[in-house]
């Protein structure tokens, strides 16, 4: 589908400042560019934010998966239970690890997370852990997944790319099961351009990430040129999923802003409940959701593909931009496996519409009224 240029309403957009600004100068000033006391003080901010024991800031989202599943010591020879309603990033970094991956059906076309069904259904002897993704910034049954993690001895690794500043519970999502992973790309409710972080609740399990996210070494280049040590060793095969101190600068003034961002996202999901209520033609999910979402997305179901397209076209013709979230990884010919059909209706249906805190009201209204006059 052509675009034409440019956008006049984006799916997304990026909030920065004068403090965005500020802090990337200061690190350029200070002349020391990769991992450091910026890092250091980001991880800190963050672990504080989320309420994590442990917080490691990486290179990006998938590094923060792949870290986790190595560092919980999934491998050859296991098997994880991921959701097939999922950017492939999910089930990709499981593969990374070594381990086969199995795909699993959304819960419903309400609730497009993991069906803790599905992970009865789909446990064997081989399954080590399974992935829950909290779609669009919902939190997902999560105590339902841990009654079936903790009956069948697996580990639960939360992909959490959606859900900074989401909670169920009074627990921050990423950090309920063993791991959690984020996402600070360009779209996500907070940026640092390329970057992510994975949270871990057991010490052990965070302590092998920090070793392995730098090569494996037992002392980094920051530790020496702070005269803390003199060499290193290398015990094991690591990573180089460090971020870098612009990066990590950028995350701590994006997470100051990241409460105001996601209320005016949760305002902007008012608004499109609010128009499109009673409307049988377009339905946004998550009518009645557990817990406080992070509202990353704004999805929508038509009634069929074709009037999907429609929409779509409608959108695209007054140049407001649209996206699917997402194609089922089992469609994909690397992952090509059974029929999942939930997973299959809601990538048939589903169109995502524009949501970031730049929106304004009147935007979402005629962003609503196109796409309802298009069906």
């Amino acid at each position: 589908m052509s675009s034409p240029a440019p956008w006049r309403i984006t799916l997304a957009d990026v909030t920065v400042g004068p403090e965005e600004h500020e802090a990337v100068r200061r690190v350029l000033d200070s002349g020391w560019l990769s991992m450091g006391p910026e890092t250091e003080r980001f991880e800190t901010a963050f672990a504080a934010a989320t309420g994590a024991p442990h917080a490691l800031a990486v290179a990006n989202g998938t590094a923060a998966l792949h870290l986790a599943a190595v560092a919980l010591g999934i491998g050859p020879g296991d098997e994880v239970i991921c959701p097939s309603l999922t950017f492939v990033a999910s089930a990709a970094a499981m593969r990374q690890a070594g381990a086969d991956v199995v795909l699993a059906d959304s819960t419903s076309l309400d609730d497009f997370s993991l069906d803790p069904a599905e992970v009865e259904r789909l446990a064997g002897p081989r399954t080590k852990a399974i992935v829950v993704v909290h779609y669009g910034g919902w939190p997902a049954d999560m105590e339902a997944l841990l009654a079936i993690a903790r009956e069948r001895g697996l580990l639960v690794i939360e992909d959490a790319a959606h859900a900074l500043g989401a909670e169920l519970g009074g627990a921050a999502c990423g950090t309920i099961g063993d791991a959690g992973c984020f996402s600070f790309f360009p779209n996500k409710n907070m940026t640092t351009g390329e970057g992510g972080a994975v949270t871990f609740r057991d010490e052990e399990a965070a302590v092998r990430a920090r070793q392995l996210r730098s090569h494996a070494m037992t002392t980094l280049t920051w530790d020496r040129h702070r005269g803390h040590a003199a060499s290193y060793d290398v015990v094991g095969v690591g990573f180089n999923y460090r971020i870098d101190e612009l990066r990590a600068a950028l995350g701590t003034v994006q997470l100051g802003r990241l409460p105001a961002m996601n209320s005016a996202r949760a305002a902007l999901v008012e608004r499109y409940r609010h128009n499109l209520e009673g409307h049988e033609t377009l339905q946004m999910p998550y009518t009645g959701h557990r817990g406080t979402s992070g509202h990353h997305l704004a999805p929508v179901l038509a009634p069929s593909l074709e009037h999907r397209e429609r929409v779509r076209a409608a959108l695209l013709a007054a140049r407001i931009q649209t996206s699917v979230h997402y194609p089922a990884i089992h469609r994909f010919s690397s992952y090509a496996g059974p029929s999942l059909p939930r997973a299959e209706a809601i990538t048939d249906r589903v169109v995502t519409l524009p949501l970031h805190p730049k929106l304004n009201v009147a935007q979402v209204d005629e962003v609503c009224e196109l796409a309802l006059a298009a069906l």
